[in-house]
């Protein structure tokens, strides 16, 4: 085991046997530290993807000093919010655990298998989140990543545009889609929901958005094609930037 994940653990050890019973007051500085750590995770996980090994490792470097840090101050300092949550005593190790995974399976040069231990570890934050019913952007964006990929299995030019469960399925799973991006918006703080760049990328979203209508009324492969792609575009750099 690295020195640093043997660090982690015995924090997690030390500090639930000290202070097991001890909370934290804000949820919103929970909340801030944890994605201070999601951060590099997002970017980390950008950098596998296109195949970036120097600067996924470092950003991976980065994730894990900032866990550190998380688990310092939240392993034994429970939200009152997450009372009751089994999953919270279990993050500290299951992170860790995936972070080791994580740069074994980069020095092996298993990139997707680096990525996949990074996913798991938003999955991790997500299911905690969602079982306590803390709400935050980074979550929202996932659901909102989930519904664009429920959409894009209409990304195929030999639709079969007579059979109406195939229209109605195209409306339906658009319709899911911009329902999440305005939640996205609305979840968003006012910092981010004013930011160039967060606007670009949902108010981006929502324009393409208004062509699937016409995609279907004319049956028009093609068009629905070009729309899923830039949708897909969007919906890629929403989840490097806030997922």
């Amino acid at each position: 085991m690295p020195p640093w994940a043997a660090r982690v653990a015995c924090l997690v050890v030390a500090l639930l046997v000290i202070n097991p019973v001890a909370r934290a007051d804000d949820l919103a500085d929970f909340n801030a530290a944890l994605e201070a750590a999601s951060a590099h995770n997002r970017v980390a996980i950008g950098y596998l993807r296109t195949g970036n090994n120097d600067l996924a490792s470092l950003e991976i470097d980065r994730l894990r000093d900032a866990w550190i840090r998380f688990t310092e101050r939240f392993s034994g300092n429970r939200p009152d919010i997450f009372a009751g949550n089994a999953l919270y005593g279990k993050l500290f190790t299951v992170v860790s655990a995936r972070l080791v995974g994580a740069d074994l399976m980069l020095k092996m040069g298993r990139l997707d298998a680096a990525g996949d231990s990074l996913n798991a570890i938003r999955g991790d934050l997500y299911a905690l989140r969602k079982a306590s019913g803390v709400v935050v952007l980074a979550d929202c964006v996932r659901d909102a990543n989930n519904a664009m990929d429920a959409l894009m299995v209409y990304n195929d030019r030999a639709l079969n545009w007579d059979d109406a469960t195939v229209r109605s399925g195209v409306a339906e799973k658009a319709l899911n889609y911009g329902a999440d991006l305005n939640r996205c918006d609305g979840i968003a703080s006012e910092a981010v929901r004013t930011a160039p760049e967060f606007r670009r990328l949902v108010d981006g979203a929502k324009a393409s958005l208004t062509l699937i209508p016409k995609a279907i009324a004319t049956r028009d492969a093609d068009l629905l094609h070009r729309v899923l792609i830039e949708l897909r575009s969007f919906d890629n750099l929403l989840a490097f930037r806030y997922g």
